[in-house]
């Protein structure tokens, strides 16, 4: 029995040494296997990235060590992953590409794609403009308490209170990376600043019991049954949650506000990226990179120029079927907007009736899609009104991704901040757009695949993700979704919009336009109610090149659907082809084309039915 015992333990010491140095060879060396890599990178990345983990609840509870802290958003932070990626990338060019085919290989090549674009964009790393009316700590992380840190007994409520703990250290954090950006000239236009001190100085105006912070954490709680937390124990951790927001949340804003009234005592200027340190340079990169093509700013820019004037055709043809012929396409469009029937009410009512027909239509629209998808999501996407706090600088609408246990659903955001700046006649393809069968469907069927490294279900590439929910929206109206004229202006208005980002994302960082000059070539060119119109415009100077991503998208998947119609002729189906697009999780453009090509070679050597 001594024997036994003494071999057993022997084995088990050498199982315990044989695992100790497979994870050591995985995690410090180059894997055996080229999907322990992946697996490896993702880990590394995640690991970092606690919030990340929150939000896609992928690790049961016990596992999720991190569950009670934040991001490190100090620029160490940052320079230790941009060293992530250039030694991710070093150790992925040690495999051989020529060793892999199908799938493999194109896991192989999202993976170098993406790696090879940021590393090639470190030199920019300090850039941008990580608090911005956008986004940033200022408003993000209110949003990811309030919407995504779930609170369904007492460990998550405490959890909860330690990251409102954590909000001095986060903040102090993003002021480091600030005082660098500015040191380096990297400073905010004058609109971020004054965007910001806005958000900032309202979120923290009402006492904490009527903050969001406050009320959300409170509404998580009430949804506790009675039997499993006592009324103790929620007044308890109520009172303590007050008590956080009141002497840690509060004063981290109070530093940050202190740190951008400085700037606002500046001579600051509005002014695009080619105002940085080597400025054209790095919007080069950033429309390469938003695109993942190579063009150019200014073969963009001529791009944007044609589609709006055949997109000005198309709707010029609709305002004089109703009898507008006088004025330009913004002026003649606004008088539609602006007619009684066409607004919901600006009232709580007006506002709620809005979030109803929003989900109403998505609802109709998932109901009736046929066989234009044969691949459909699993999870369901849900209506909600943009946070208060953050409507006034938030873009019209965006879609935040569900949760891969599935616990929480895709939600479509839509911004109330005046029911007159979104009139009915726009509602259908915004809802198709965030929706169904626009970000809803792309990202959650993503989400949801099988048999692919998991970074394939996640991975952003910009042109992909928002070239699909254009083109989603002009598929409904091909379904037949959008009979009414007025609704096909809809959808033309914002095709029209994505076209004029091309002209003015360019005008604003490549041609030194101003943000007067931006704003008005934009209401002449849409008919956008000026207040969408100004967060537009304002939401290009912090984030360049992004808004090309869209047009550039769309045109390549109308370009590769057409392609794949021209070749098979009566073999060309939608679903099929939407399969191809849909299931390979988000990817470059030359690579989408790739899958495309490739389909399109198997169906023509596939027999004929008859």
């Amino acid at each position: 029995m001594r024997k036994l015992l003494k071999w057993s333990s022997l084995t088990l010491l050498g199982l315990v040494a044989l695992g100790a140095l497979a994870f050591v060879h995985v995690w410090y060396f180059k894997p055996l296997d080229i999907n322990w890599f992946y697996g490896r990178v993702f880990a590394q990345f995640a690991l970092q990235n606690p919030e990340t983990i929150s939000s896609m609840r992928i690790l049961p509870r016990w596992a999720d060590f991190s569950r009670d802290q934040l991001d490190d958003a100090s620029p160490a932070q940052e320079e230790a992953m941009g060293h992530l990626l250039e030694s991710a990338l070093h150790t992925l060019h040690r495999y051989d590409r020529n060793a892999y085919s199908g799938e493999a290989r194109l896991s192989y090549d999202v993976m170098e794609q993406f790696l090879a674009i940021q590393v090639e964009g470190a030199r920019f790393r300090y850039h941008d403009f990580p608090v911005n009316q956008m986004f940033g700590v200022q408003s993000n992380l209110p949003n990811f308490m309030a919407q995504t840190h779930q609170v369904t007994d007492a460990g998550e409520a405490e959890d909860y209170i330690t990251r409102l703990d954590l909000f001095p250290r986060k903040f102090d954090q993003v002021i480091e990376g600030l005082n660098l950006r500015e040191s380096k000239g990297v400073i905010p236009p004058r609109l971020t600043v004054t965007g910001v001190l806005e958000q900032m100085r309202g979120f923290i105006k009402p006492p904490p019991q009527q903050n969001m912070l406050y009320t959300t954490f409170k509404e998580k709680l009430d949804k506790i049954p009675a039997a499993d937390m006592s009324a103790a124990t929620r007044a308890d951790l109520l009172a303590r949650v007050e008590s956080a927001i009141q002497t840690q949340v509060y004063p981290a804003y109070g530093k940050l506000i202190a740190h951008f009234e400085q700037l606002a005592a500046k001579p600051l200027e509005n002014r695009g990226a080619w105002s940085l340190p080597d400025g054209e340079a790095y919007y080069a990169w950033c429309v390469r990179m938003h695109t993942t093509t190579d063009m150019t700013p200014a073969q963009v820019h001529e791009l944007g120029l044609a589609e709006v004037a055949r997109i000005g055709g198309e709707m010029d043809a609709i305002l004089r079927a109703q009898g507008l012929v006088e004025g330009g396409i913004g002026e003649r469009v606004q008088q539609l907007a602006r007619a009684p029937n066409e607004t919901y009410p600006n009232t709580p009512e007006g506002k709620a009736a809005m979030i109803a027909q929003y989900q109403a239509i998505l609802d109709d629209i998932n109901g009736k899609l046929g066989d234009a998808f044969d691949v459909r999501p699993k999870l369901g996407v849900v209506v909600k009104p943009v946070p208060a706090f953050s409507e006034k600088t938030a873009p019209g609408a965006y879609y935040d991704s569900g949760a891969f246990d599935g616990s929480r659903p895709g939600i479509f955001y839509a911004n109330q901040r005046d029911t007159a700046e979104t009139p009915k006649f726009t509602m259908r393809t915004l809802a198709y757009h965030e929706g169904i069968p626009g970000h809803h469907f792309q990202i959650t069927i993503a989400q949801e695949l099988t048999g692919v490294p998991f970074f394939r279900r996640v991975l952003p590439f910009t042109a992909y993700t928002e070239g699909w929910a254009l083109y989603a929206e002009r598929l409904a109206w091909e379904l037949g979704f959008e009979k009414d004229p007025l609704d096909n202006l809809g959808r033309l208005r914002d095709e029209m919009m994505r076209a004029v980002r091309l002209v003015v994302d360019t005008g604003i960082h490549y041609k030194h336009w101003t943000r007067e000059q931006s704003i008005t070539y934009m209401m002449d060119n849409t008919g956008m109610a000026q207040g969408d119109v100004v967060a537009e415009i304002e939401r290009y100077f912090v984030a360049p090149g992004q808004a090309l991503a869209y047009k550039a998208g769309m045109l390549k998947i109308l370009a590769l659907r057409e392609k794949a119609r021209a070749a098979l002729g009566d073999r060309f189906k939608l679903g099929p082809f939407h399969d191809q697009v849909l299931t390979h999780g988000a990817l470059p453009l030359s690579l989408l084309e790739r899958v495309i090509d490739e389909w399109i070679a198997t169906q023509q050597l596939a027999p004929t039915r008859t």
